[in-house]
């Protein structure tokens, strides 16, 4: 494990080039976000989503998020987007609102069980975007064992985890809120976990 200073707007690009071949070798990378720190891989590389499901110990009926780059990157990965997640997109993102949205059929991530579905945000933290943009969309998890505390530092991060995280990209301390996470499948939103943004102003913005 390697801990690495990785401040500022935007992302350095040295650190930015170590973690996307860090993702590509299979590796999983802890990083800032604007919630909390996350663990990351690329879920399109072999074994990677089985790694950081077993470092989480997190089962893998729960599946992973996706962060994406932008909206771009996101509609490449989902289908049948219907307008209120379009206009949820605009008005949100970056930031901290997860869209799960149904899933391409062509799409060959593994972020658990559900290949139907697929949760992605667009995240207001330059490093992520930054990661996403070169590495392509990245699966995350809060950087965390299943079911405990969220951990708002590198330095814990690193404690927790050690060797089995390649490396820890050290954005300050992270104290967000989680992002709120609405299901966009349908026509009308449906709230699924409460989150930073407030349910009533995701309902208003969805409609106009």
């Amino acid at each position: 494990m390697t801990l690495v200073p990785a401040f500022g707007d935007p992302a350095p690009p040295e650190v930015v080039a170590a973690a996307t071949r860090a993702l590509a070798a299979g590796n999983i990378v802890a990083m800032p976000t604007d919630t909390v720190y996350g663990l990351a891989v690329d879920p399109f590389r072999n074994g990677a989503a089985d790694r950081l499901f077993a470092l989480k110990r997190r089962p893998r009926q729960v599946d992973l998020p996706v962060l994406v780059a932008d909206e771009e990157q996101a509609l490449s990965l989902a289908v049948a987007v219907p307008e209120p997640a379009r206009r949820l997109m605009a008005r949100y993102w970056p930031g901290a609102l997860t869209l799960v949205l149904t899933r391409g059929a062509e799409v060959t991530a593994d972020l658990g069980t559900d290949d139907a579905t697929i949760g992605l945000r667009c995240p207001g933290h330059p490093l992520p975007r930054a990661l996403c943009a070169a590495a392509g969309p990245l699966a995350t998890t809060s950087a965390n064992l299943h079911g405990k505390p969220t951990l708002c530092t590198a330095a814990e991060v690193a404690a927790i985890f050690g060797d089995a995280v390649a490396l820890v990209l050290d954005g300050g301390p992270c104290t967000g809120a989680p992002s709120t996470v609405v299901d966009c499948t349908g026509e009308v939103p449906k709230l699924l976990r409460q989150g930073r943004i407030p349910w009533a102003e995701v309902v208003q913005s969805a409609r106009l």
